[in-house]
């Protein structure tokens, strides 16, 4: 199907109605967060969610409190989106796909002062290329996902502290630098098949970093902090969330589910932006489905929805605008489901838990293969994920975006070679 032409009024109106909807849901983390604690115990709770390193598995919630936690969310996505506006960045699908992915990580990983050091790298990027910044604003939200390294360098090496924080910046910064190439590049490696490209890069050029800086005895440190208990109020938010997109995607789609059945027919291989496709309402209402369905897998293994988990639900709803959607996510939550009968782990380890939740990832693979190959991509992600970690150190957050992009590599080729002699 073709994307839809409009008007520049009626492109703008469209726009606006967007932006504020997004809007309306990042004000929603802030007066949640709010809501949940007061003032001070906010303010104090950031400073610790700033000053702790961010290494894999770090849930804000535990570090700085659910309120802090929820607040640092809201505001570092209000920003983004004053940024986005400010660059008069057309709002489609990938758009939704990367604010949700920074909302969602900065319960467990990015704040409001540790992502800015890649964001200056993508930037100085664009202007040796004399290009402008806007044409790479997604990979540098995207990129995001590697800015723990530069908290775990300012917060625990031993050097001098002036040493630490030049140090640390001028690493994140050369990261940035470096990332719009080689996504571009890496992208050739997967063919489109991993959603998160970032992640793949990122694990790259972390096991790269990391590397070098053992060489000179510097030690990530993976931690695991991991918040239990609190299932009821956060769930509480999340349906109330996802139910009020399905509703609001439904008013603005005239009433009804029109185009919704369109999404399902998509493989959800890059690039599938359905908010260009098929447009934002029915758009809206795949989200709100996608978040229920992640958010009630979570419960029903009895697992715990936290930090970590948050950021996976986001996840999977964020990208229900740019590739995911029922009909291949569903595999992907099935395949991991039966490695927990054969293999050593629980299906409510939090590893497992967020291979689940971030191994939908690997999506296109169920769209454009068929849900047999999903499964399999996620029985065999479900195993990959647990060992890739450790090359760069707990300090890509995209772990599982490293993860599926290995994966993807090497199981495409197989499906495609046996399904050309099939034919």
């Amino acid at each position: 199907m073709k994307p839809k032409k409009y008007t520049n009024q009626e492109r703008n109106k469209k726009n606006s109605t967007k932006f504020i909807i997004i809007i309306f849901y990042a004000f929603s983390l802030v007066l949640f967060g709010f809501l949940i604690d007061t003032p001070k115990e906010i303010f104090q709770g950031l400073y610790n969610i700033l000053t702790e390193p961010d290494t894999l598995i770090t849930d804000y919630i535990g570090v700085g409190g659910m309120g802090a936690a929820f607040v640092n969310s809201g505001i570092l996505t209000l920003v983004f989106i004053y940024m986005l506006y400010k660059l008069k960045i057309n709002f489609n699908g990938v758009t939704i796909a990367s604010l949700f992915l920074i909302a969602g990580f900065a319960f467990f990983g990015k704040n409001i002062f540790n992502v800015w050091f890649i964001v200056i790298g993508v930037y100085l990027y664009s202007k040796t290329q004399k290009e402008k910044f806007a044409k790479y604003i997604y990979i540098a939200l995207f990129g995001t996902a590697i800015s723990p390294i530069v908290t775990e360098i300012m917060f625990t090496t031993s050097s001098p502290f002036f040493v630490r924080i030049v140090l640390g910046a001028l690493i994140g910064i050369g990261i940035g630098f470096i990332l719009p190439p080689l996504s571009s590049y890496l992208l050739r490696v997967h063919q489109g098949f991993n959603l998160y490209n970032i992640g793949f890069t990122a694990g790259m050029i972390g096991t790269i970093v990391v590397s070098i800086l053992k060489s000179y005895g510097f030690l990530a440190n993976p931690k695991m902090i991991w918040t239990t208990g609190n299932n009821y109020t956060l769930s509480i938010y999340l349906y109330g969330m996802f139910l009020s997109m399905i509703a609001i995607g439904f008013y603005l789609n005239n009433k009804s589910f029109k185009n919704l059945r369109s999404i399902m027919k998509y493989s959800g291989r890059l690039v599938a932006d359905f908010v260009i496709l098929e447009g934002f309402a029915p758009t809206l209402i795949n989200m709100g489905i996608n978040g229920i369905i992640a958010t009630s897998y979570i419960l029903l293994v009895n697992g715990d929805l936290n930090g970590p988990t948050i950021a996976g639900i986001f996840a999977v709803a964020g990208f229900g605008g740019f590739g995911k959607h029922t009909r291949n996510i569903l595999p992907i939550f099935l395949g991991v489901f039966l490695g927990s009968l054969t293999k050593i782990w629980n299906i409510n380890d939090p590893s497992i838990l967020l291979a689940a939740l971030f191994g939908t990832a690997l999506a296109p693979i169920a769209g454009e293969f068929g849900w047999q190959y999903g499964v399999i991509a996620a029985f065999i992600h479900s195993s990959v994920v647990l060992n890739v970690g450790v090359l760069h150190g707990g300090l890509n957050l995209y772990n599982n975006g490293f993860a599926a992009g290995i994966v993807a590599a090497i199981l495409v080729p197989i499906i495609e070679a046996f399904r050309k002699e099939d034919i």
